[in-house]
């Protein structure tokens, strides 16, 4: 799920464990977001990725609006904000008690290294 938002340019991504605080769900996925598109876009880059491996959302609410969007995936609530919204919700801070994970951005591709290519034609020739 993170890997399919940050594909999308999610920014502050979180995962937060309320498995034990909480009987609804396993984790929130926490996720913010530069414009109501932006906020479309990652919400519907996650529902489709994780369609194609045949994960299903139970339940989506304000993709459309594009303001906060929450994906319910049953173990898995991810939750969609414009950067403004999420701090005046602070969903965090009402889950302060719950071990968090800040996800990192994706690596960039490696490439090879400038003198590697030629080594190997010197080699093949």
């Amino acid at each position: 799920m993170a890997s399919l938002a940050l594909d999308k340019k999610a920014d502050n991504v979180v995962i937060i464990n309320i498995k034990k605080l909480s009987s609804v769900s396993d984790y929130l996925f926490v996720c913010s977001a530069g414009s109501e598109r932006q906020v479309q876009a990652i919400s519907d880059n996650i529902v489709h990725g994780l369609g194609l491996k045949g994960i299903k959302p139970l339940g989506t609410e304000g993709v459309r609006e594009g303001k906060w969007a929450l994906l319910d995936f049953n173990d898995v609530v991810a939750h969609v904000f414009l950067e403004q919204v999420r701090i005046y919700y602070n969903i965090e801070g009402l889950w302060a008690e719950a071990p968090t994970l800040a996800v990192r951005e994706k690596a960039p591709a490696r490439r090879p290294a400038a003198g590697s290519l030629k080594g190997k034609e010197a080699k093949g020739s």
